[in-house]
């Protein structure tokens, strides 16, 4: 018996205010354990997109449905808490909080989700869970885990961020241009560790780039523009 899929969207329409559809995707489907990436160039609303999957956004038509709940039926709490016990996100800004250390950042989520906080609570707990996700990133000075965040780089804030979606172990990824402050070795690395986390925990994965070379990383590769039936100029 075929699993749902992770992500089910159809007839999607969005606009911005009064402005063109953005977005016009009749079919997509992510599988459950699927590791996709999602292409497409600067101003071709993948971060829209991935904002409609999160339920931060709603579109104008059409449906988005997440592990089997129609984001757009549920109500605004009800959302959040999916998002916060079922999605690990990796923002394009990061989202860090800035008064907060390094270990405080990526523990955050079990903070504000039961279901985060038990899934790592028998490996260790919270701050075991997030300090070996930080030594799999390179991250593993004493001194820099008890920094504030504003105090590292824009690359180790970036794997700040990454360990933080990737804590308790969230049935969907989405990563959005995720490796663009790393360099080979570093976004090697990190590829590497989203993709071995997606596996240990059975989750789905949506990496979205401009970068077309990492698409060898995964199971399967979309471009956005052979899904899109929109007509968007970068």
């Amino acid at each position: 018996m075929t699993a749902d899929p992770a992500i089910r969207i159809r007839d999607l329409r969005f606009a911005w205010a009064s402005g063109p559809a953005l977005l016009d995707i009749p079919s997509f489907d992510l599988g459950a354990s699927e590791r996709l990436f999602l292409r497409g160039p600067s101003g071709s609303g993948k971060s829209t997109l991935l904002g409609l999957v999160a339920g931060v956004l709603e579109p104008q038509s059409g449906t988005v449905e997440v592990l089997g709940e129609d984001m757009a039926a549920l109500s605004g709490p009800r959302r959040d808490a999916l998002r916060a016990d079922r999605l690990g996100v990796i923002f394009q800004m990061f989202n860090l909080v800035p008064y907060l250390s390094v270990i405080q950042n990526v523990t955050l989520p079990c903070r504000f989700s039961r279901a985060r906080r038990e899934a790592v609570a028998g490996i260790g707990g919270p701050v075991a869970e997030a300090r070996r996700l930080l030594a799999r990133l390179g991250l593993t000075d004493e001194g820099l885990l008890a920094r504030a965040v504003t105090e590292l780089s824009v690359g180790q804030q970036q794997r700040v961020a990454v360990a933080r979606a990737l804590i308790g172990g969230p049935k969907i990824l989405i990563a959005d241009e995720p490796t663009s402050a790393l360099d080979a070795d570093a976004r090697d690395q990190f590829i590497g560790l989203l993709n071995e986390e997606a596996a240990r925990s059975s989750a789905a994965l949506l990496f979205v780039s401009h970068d077309a070379s990492l698409a060898g990383h995964f199971d399967r590769s979309v471009d956005l523009a052979d899904l899109n039936n929109a007509r968007v100029t970068a």
